[in-house]
């Protein structure tokens, strides 16, 4: 890692190259990032409408069943409050209701007790063998559930409200392979007085089955849930037994569901995501409401339906070409980075030369060719100035050189001078101690004789007085001699040319 930190510090051509690739890539990051983030906005905006058109279609077709349902029974109600008094023909209703709708897998006519005298209790129930067979055979049953009718509550709500009214799944009273939803209908005697309840039953697997073909997307799914959160629509046909929504929800389960659970039941209209089991979810819900027509009972069932989309259905294109859009914006801009680095290694090639140049240049080569370049950019201009400068230099080297060897040969001839000199100032010292040699003896002896003539003048006879001035005579001519010869030699030494002019 340090070398490659070092490579890429020492090298221009990299770092330009990754400089402009990062650049790019931040500027592509906020692309796909804005991109990213309205597409997800526009895909959930799709799926939300999307869901609010597959649940009102769903609402439509499962209200259509409904009222299907209702509209058989109210087709019997009239002529059955008719013919009260005649029990076989209450059986010949129950069964002619099966047999109007192949949504009706039941039908049960229960009147209150002792209605017929000496009978305590009377209920003609019939219904399919078959439940998702609408040809099935048709059989009755004398009684439903392990209770008693009377104890019931699709026969004592419709007896205590005096209304039509459709249960939530029934499970205590039903079989456990045959949760149901039933449609009462009170039953009223001559004096206006209710004496019975006519219900008639419908399938949850049916009604799941029926919803399931109607999904918007390959994963998602319908569910109905009854004002008490059970299951009354939902593709797994297991929990339509003894389940409700609270059932499936655990203490795994995140707060989200908790909530879109609470609030379906509480029959508000909105969305949410959710996790459960470990998958993530969007789900659409609003509460069911029926199509209002004229003389139909407009009860508030208090259902409330909505469809689960996995995530990955909602955004799984989304986020699939988002990958493929970063693996492509990847290979791109690896593509770039390495026509970067053949761009600019070509376009820096000429600083490379002249990196090249100015090193040999450092180290004494100063004639180091460097080629014109072809180029009109500012690396060309520099090139050209660089070759301008390196001539330049080249030329005041040589003149450098040149002058070098003129001093050294002056250096020469100085120093010979030189050498000439210190001969000749030893010879004239050599010369002044022989002429200071030759001129001490005469001038002792001279002033010897002085010393005698001025002590001993009285003494000596005039002949050796005058022998001894004659000697100092002589003897003052010798050093008078050698000082005039010495006067010469000196008036030479200043005047070297008059000297050697008159040498020659």
């Amino acid at each position: 890692m340090l070398r490659l930190t070092k490579f890429i510090a020492k090298t221009l051509s990299v770092r330009l190259s990754l400089m402009i690739v990062f650049s790019i890539a931040m500027l592509l990051m906020a692309v796909l990032f804005v991109m990213f983030h309205y597409s997800r906005k526009s895909v959930k905006e799709e799926a939300l409408q999307k869901a609010s058109q597959s649940l009102n279609g769903t609402v439509q077709h499962i209200d259509n069943i409904l009222l299907s349902v209702e509209q058989a029974a109210g087709n019997m109600y009239w002529p059955l409050l008719q013919h009260l008094n005649q029990p076989e023909r209450m059986h010949a209703y129950s069964r002619q209701i099966v047999e109007s709708n192949p949504y009706i897998i039941g039908c049960a006519i229960a009147l209150k007790p002792y209605f017929y005298k000496g009978q305590e209790l009377f209920m003609a129930y019939y219904h399919r063998v078959d439940i998702s067979d609408p040809t099935s055979p048709i059989v009755q049953d004398d009684s439903y559930g392990n209770r008693p009718y009377t104890e019931q509550v699709w026969y004592t709500v419709p007896v205590e409200k005096g209304r039509p009214y459709w249960t939530d799944p029934l499970r205590e009273e039903g079989k456990e392979d045959e949760p149901i939803t039933s449609f009462c209908l009170p039953l009223y005697g001559a004096e206006g007085e209710r004496v019975g309840v006519l219900a008639v039953d419908v399938s949850l697997h049916v009604l799941s089955d029926i919803i399931l073909a109607t999904k918007p997307s390959p994963n998602s799914y319908c569910t109905l849930l009854g004002r008490d959160g059970s299951y009354i629509v939902h593709p797994d046909s297991t929990k339509l037994h003894r389940q409700t929504v609270y059932d499936q929800l655990n203490d795994d389960s995140s707060p989200e569901a908790i909530t879109a659970a609470k609030e379906m039941i509480a029959g508000k209209t909105d969305y949410r995501a959710f996790n459960l089991n470990g998958k993530d979810f969007y789900i659409f819900y609003r509460p069911f409401e029926r199509m209002a027509i004229q003389g139909r009972y407009m009860e508030d069932l208090s259902w409330s339906i909505g469809i689960v989309y996995p995530q990955d259905d909602i955004l799984g294109d989304t986020n699939r070409l988002l990958y493929n859009v970063l693996f492509i914006a990847t290979a791109g801009l690896l593509l770039l980075l390495v026509l970067c680095l053949w761009f600019t290694r070509r376009q820096l090639k000429p600083l490379h030369l002249l990196t090249r140049s100015a090193q040999r240049i450092a180290e004494g080569h100063y004639d180091e060719p460097i080629p014109e370049s072809r180029h009109h950019d500012e690396i060309g201009m520099l090139q050209n100035h660089f070759q301008s400068m390196q001539q330049s230099l080249a030329e005041h080297i040589s003149e450098l050189d040149q002058l070098t060897a003129t001093l050294q040969e002056q250096g020469q001839v100085l120093s010979a001078a030189y050498e000439q000199a210190k001969e000749a100032d030893r010879m004239k010292t050599a010369f002044l101690h022989n002429m200071t040699d030759q001129m001490l003896a005469p001038i002792d002896d001279i002033k010897q004789d002085v010393g005698i003539l001025c002590g001993q003048l009285h003494d000596i006879d005039q002949q050796a007085v005058d022998q001894m001035v004659d000697d100092i005579q002589q003897k003052g001519k010798v050093v008078t001699v050698l000082l005039n010869h010495l006067l010469e030699v000196s008036e030479k030494a200043k005047n070297p040319e008059t000297a050697h002019e008159e040498t020659i």
